[in-house]
């Protein structure tokens, strides 16, 4: 079916985050790759991508079609093996999360559990470093990480998830300016630049041309949240799907509608994963428990 063929490409290129990277993986050249987009594109009658040169991410209108697609093609495949979404399901199956992942990879786990009782699964969280190895080392069958385009490779499979834009939190007794003029007015703490997070703040921090005023460097959103709490500086970071920011007193939350960067959470296996049919389960489950917030929380830039 050719329009499956062009939702799994989607697919792809939003997992690959460049028409080149998706092309090795449908085993399509570039060329065609960007037609289908196009012709995607057309059908929908709306742009599903945001391009910076070689670099391709989904804008809102790609990113609210990543659940959609995801599950036309996971039915289309479990109808031609001969499978049906409610059938019974058995077996063991490790799973690991980022800890701003970990809630919503619980409750999709739970619920699982609760319709296939002879499904046996465990969860740990770490940092999306070490979950990606321990997914290649077979330690784990699979993790909800930060997606990192840099990270390409033909063993693994990236189911995109979803996306959560940089913003800037400030103190709430901080005096109200332009992200720019707060970075560079208070003491600015920063996400650890050897992760993946802490470059897409440095990339953010370039496009907004603006100097901060350094002060402390952790790898911990929750610690750096807490500092801000207690007004000893301002961060950038990603806004959390499940932290609700802008209504804890004593924080201010600022969007960065023009240079913001986007941190993509995806769901990561091994491309020959030996529970795939688990492991695709529950990355349904964890996209229908996060369907009605994603509208809320997704980024209007």
């Amino acid at each position: 079916m050719s329009s499956l063929r062009v939702l799994r490409t989607f697919l792809a290129v939003a997992a690959e985050g460049s028409f080149t990277a998706a092309a090795h993986r449908v085993a399509l050249t570039q060329a065609a790759v960007g037609l289908q987009m196009r012709s995607l594109e057309s059908d929908l009658k709306r742009k599903l991508f945001a391009r910076r040169g070689k670099l391709v991410t989904l804008n809102e209108q790609g990113r609210a079609l990543v659940p959609v697609a995801t599950q036309i093609v996971t039915l289309y495949e479990q109808a031609q093996h001969g499978t049906q979404a409610d059938a019974p399901l058995a077996g063991t199956v490790q799973f690991g999360a980022v800890v701003s992942g970990l809630g919503r990879l619980v409750r999709a786990t739970l619920e699982l559990k609760r319709r296939h009782p002879a499904v046996d699964l465990h969860v740990v969280s770490g940092k999306s470093n070490q979950l990606i190895a321990q997914v290649e080392s077979r330690e784990l069958d699979a993790a909800v990480v930060v997606r990192n385009p840099a990270i390409s490779r033909p063993s693994l499979l990236w189911t995109p998830l979803y996306a959560e834009a940089m913003v800037l939190l400030t103190p709430a007794a901080s005096r109200p300016s332009s992200p720019r003029a707060m970075v560079e007015r208070y003491p600015f703490i920063r996400f650890d630049r050897s992760e993946h997070t802490g470059e897409l703040v440095e990339r953010t921090l370039r496009r907004l041309r603006a100097k901060p005023q350094e002060f402390l460097e952790l790898n911990s959103i929750e610690a750096i949240v807490d500092l801000v709490r207690d007004g000893l500086g301002v961060a950038m970071l990603p806004r959390l799907a499940e932290r609700d920011w802008a209504a804890d007193p004593m924080l201010r939350l600022l969007p960065i509608p023009q240079a913001a960067e986007h941190r993509e959470i995806a769901l990561v296996q091994l491309l020959h994963a030996p529970r795939a049919e688990i492991i695709a389960a529950v990355g349904q489950q964890f996209l229908a428990t996060m369907a009605p917030a994603s509208a809320e929380t997704a980024p209007s830039a």
